[in-house]
């Protein structure tokens, strides 16, 4: 009676669709449940997804093969592009403080892992395409081992008649040493160096003061003849500071304006000032001093709104473009864009879901909003036309064809990188035509643990067919001794040289490190144990670039050595 249910669970060699999707569900609910599972501090997370698969092709559950690569590259897609559009704002803007430091460091152990790895193909006899294998899980870098199985595949089309070993036997072997080997490492070093916690982040914020300041407003009176009857304007490019001057009040006078760059200036007015605290600061000390004014800020003709930007035609427009004081009568007082506030300066250009902070009138600011949109309902539902067109962008620039002479086939950026560059860049640039940046955090999060579990369910399920004879047969001991030099070597010598000689804080080069190796796990572990969010942010500035080297690395190893 119940055969046909039969038929749906259990395990079958030539699975038809309705039984490979159930395999699918199987491996990642399973996955999933065991990921939440905590050992300690430490919690594999959708990493788990892997080994539930492994167990299930263990047990003779396939996946037809007609949607198998399907599953797993376009799963692979969603992860890195996700990715891409997180972390892409911070990864550029890094750049202009420590993230040079950090990626030099990061791409540095990157290499170091593919030279081990050629050390080792020279001396084990093993081949490469095993050792990218074992590279990959050891620094459990998941996009670098799809680079490497595209690689393989087109090289097999280009050779018929040679035999390539499957890297993903390698990969599954190594996977839980890499995890092991990065959470030992932030353990030993801690303990040998005799980090606090406590210390290390008040070292922390120390270094973060006059860097990336919250803007704040103040109240001043200008006292200082020197500026009276000069605009605003002339003020503000004398004094060299980056503020905003958001309300003015004439003394005696109980009225708020906004006031425009020609404003002139008149003795004991008093003003909103919006800067950075050093700025505004040293604005204040040059003009006159601290107001205790309470008109100022209870103006009750004048109004502070936050404005979505979500029309097609305010994207991309400067501020100056716009022009909202002279059309509407309003003022920007700051910009909000990937969690970071910004001084609105005339130059600056919008972006697809920007946060404008306006003050002025009910009336102005229910005619800009027409302008730029403020549809908030709007920004809650993924605008799928421009994410599936980022992707379509990515897939086409990873297939471009990059010709190296000596090489047997062209390289290519690959399902890995062509969609994490393309994401990268649309989030640095706001977008391209009507692909933008802007996706809420609900749906980048789906995005990437939906696209990575079906990457690891696929490939999961696929290397357990023969996983065990696999180990039998390579000895997967030895493939665990290889995995350790390459997991090991590099961060014991990320540890000695970013910390005693590069000087970098504990709880950044604990981030450095699983943004090194690309582990969710271990920064997740590294949070909990150091019990800081610190490392979280040295991830992210690390990981776009760290993953872009470790696709070229594994493609380059397989391309030249196989």
């Amino acid at each position: 009676m119940f055969d046909w249910l039969q038929n749906l669970l259990l395990p079958a060699e030539n699975p038809t669709l309705a039984q490979s999707l159930i395999t699918i569900m199987l491996a990642i609910g399973t996955g999933v449940f065991l990921g939440r599972l905590k050992l300690g501090k430490i919690t594999f997370g959708v990493s788990a997804v892997m080994f539930t698969g492994l167990i299930l092709g263990h047990y003779g559950y396939r996946i037809n093969h007609d949607i198998l690569d399907f599953i797993r590259d376009f799963g692979l897609i969603l992860f890195v592009y996700g990715i891409g559009l997180q972390v892409g704002p911070s990864f550029f803007s890094s750049f202009r403080n420590e993230g040079l430091k950090f990626n030099i460091l990061a791409v540095s152990a990157v290499l170091l892992s593919g030279v081990i790895t050629y050390i080792l193909f020279r001396t084990t006899g093993l081949s490469m395409e095993n050792l990218v294998g074992i590279m990959s899980g050891s620094v459990t870098n998941t996009p670098g081992l799809g680079a490497a199985k595209n690689t393989i595949e087109e090289l097999s089309a280009q050779f018929p008649d040679k035999k390539f070993d499957d890297p993903t036997v390698g990969y599954a072997i190594t996977y839980p040493l890499g995890v092991f080997g990065i959470i030992g490492t932030i353990i030993i070093s801690k303990v040998l160096m005799k980090i606090d916690n406590l210390k290390e982040m008040k070292l922390f914020r120390l270094s973060k003061i006059n860097r990336e300041e919250p803007l704040v407003p103040k109240k001043m009176r200008a006292t200082n003849p020197e500026y009276f009857g000069k605009t605003l304007h002339q003020i503000i490019k004398e004094t060299g500071l980056n503020v905003v001057i958001s309300r003015l009040k004439h003394s005696g006078s109980t009225a708020v304006q906004s006031p425009t760059l020609d404003t002139h200036l008149q003795d004991r007015d008093v003003m909103m000032i919006v800067g950075t605290e050093s700025d505004v600061d040293a604005f204040i000390k040059k003009v006159g001093r601290l107001s205790s004014d309470q008109f100022i800020e209870s103006a009750s003709d004048i109004r502070k709104k936050n404005i979505f930007v979500t029309k097609r035609s305010a994207i991309h427009k400067k501020l100056s473009e716009l022009d909202l004081y002279n059309t509407y009568d309003l003022k920007v007082t700051r910009v909000f864009r990937a969690g970071k506030e910004i001084v609105p300066r005339p130059s600056l250009e919008l972006f697809y879901g920007d946060i404008l902070r306006v003050i002025g009138s009910d009336e102005g600011i229910a005619e800009a909003e027409k302008a730029i949109g403020n549809q908030e309902k709007k920004m809650l539902e993924p605008d799928f036309l421009s994410l599936f067109a980022g992707i379509l962008l990515g897939i086409i620039v990873g297939s471009i064809p990059l010709v190296i002479p000596g090489l047997p086939i062209p390289l290519k950026f690959g399902f890995a990188a062509g969609p994490l560059i393309v994401a990268l860049l649309i989030s640095r640039y706001g977008g391209i035509a009507f692909i933008h940046s802007y996706i809420n955090n609900a749906a980048i999060y789906f995005m990437k643990d939906f696209g990575i579990c079906m990457f690891f369910a696929a490939v999961g399920i696929h290397a357990g067919e023969g996983f065990y004879e696999n180990f039998i047969k390579y000895n997967g001991w030895i493939f665990l001794l290889y995995g350790c030099a390459i997991t090991l070597i590099p961060l014991i010598l990320m540890v000695i040289v970013g910390r005693l000689f590069m000087k970098i804080n504990f709880l950044q080069l604990a981030g450095i490190m699983s943004g090194s190796y690309t582990d969710p796990a271990a920064l997740s572990f590294s949070t909990n144990y150091l019990e800081s969010d610190v490392p979280i942010q040295s991830y992210a500035q690390v990981y776009p670039l760290v993953t872009i080297f470790r696709i070229f690395v594994a493609s380059l190893l397989v391309l030249i050595f196989s």
